[in-house]
């Protein structure tokens, strides 16, 4: 069963009381396909759709972007129960375009996963991957930013930059921020890459900064980034960090958002 450990969020109540399922959330959010593993009790299956419904409302408010844009224009294809991998909460496929949450432990993953999954659909919108430049297969927005590849030249992609600057790099532009200094640090005392790689720094710049810094909370989007322990320290933002780094993703998605409309 859903651990029936409480949920906490102060959002709207978009649902006007209703039960959600999956074709709402497939149709409200714009995304291409959603599949939901074949031990996911109806019970389990209600309170998710529920729970995942009223997340990805809230990260649209959070955003300002319009709820359709969250499936990123029908490409992103959402796995519940299923398609997961052993000992691992939540995770983007690139291969696939899916985001996949756990049954029992999903919670407080989404926006992590959400920022995976947005990083790899925007490459070839903000960035020229023609033929002539060499790239490796599935990268994302973030990797190609940090090896300066060529940014195609527009208003939201200048905002772009600006967030992963905010993030990677310092003050000056001139060295690592803080931040990354800290990952790699950690990725040495765990004898591992993973803490460093520009993707998964992106993905915990944004759900820190979203949980430390909007005035929506709601912990199955995301939780446990605020943490005072010393690896939870390293591993995320400080908190006057976080602050320019939120301000940047609303610069970015709120224009974002209105491009959307505007296309639309």
């Amino acid at each position: 069963m859903l651990k029936t450990t409480r949920y906490v969020r102060n959002g709207a109540d978009y649902r006007l009381g209703e039960q959600a399922n999956f074709i709402d959330i497939k149709q409200c959010f714009g995304l291409n396909h959603i599949s939901v593993g074949k031990w996911v009790t109806k019970e389990e299956s209600e309170l998710a759709a529920n729970l995942v419904f009223d997340s990805m409302a809230d990260l649209s408010q959070i955003l300002n972007v319009p709820t359709e844009l969250i499936g990123l224009r029908k490409t992103l294809n959402l796995l519940f129960g299923r398609g997961g991998q052993k000992g691992v909460q939540a995770h983007y496929s690139p291969v696939t375009r899916e985001l996949a949450l756990a049954k029992n432990a999903g919670a407080g993953a989404l926006a992590h996963e959400f920022w995976h999954a947005f990083d790899h659909y925007i490459v070839d919108k903000a960035f020229d991957v023609s033929p002539r430049f060499s790239f490796k297969k599935y990268q994302c927005a973030s990797d190609l930013w940090l090896q300066d590849a060529l940014l195609k030249p527009h208003k939201l992609n200048d905002n772009l930059s600006a967030l992963f600057k905010v993030v990677l790099l310092s003050d000056d532009g001139e060295q690592p921020s803080q931040y990354v200094v800290d990952a790699i640090k950690l990725d040495k005392q765990q004898g591992c890459y993973y803490f460093s790689k520009p993707s998964e720094l992106m993905a915990r710049a944004f759900e820190s900064s979203i949980e430390a810094c909007s005035e929506l909370h709601n912990n199955y989007l995301v939780s446990g980034t605020l943490k005072n322990d010393p690896m939870t320290l390293l591993m995320y933002p400080s908190a006057s960090q976080k602050v320019h780094i939120y301000t940047a993703i609303i610069n970015y998605f709120a224009l974002l958002g209105k491009a959307f409309e505007k296309q639309n």
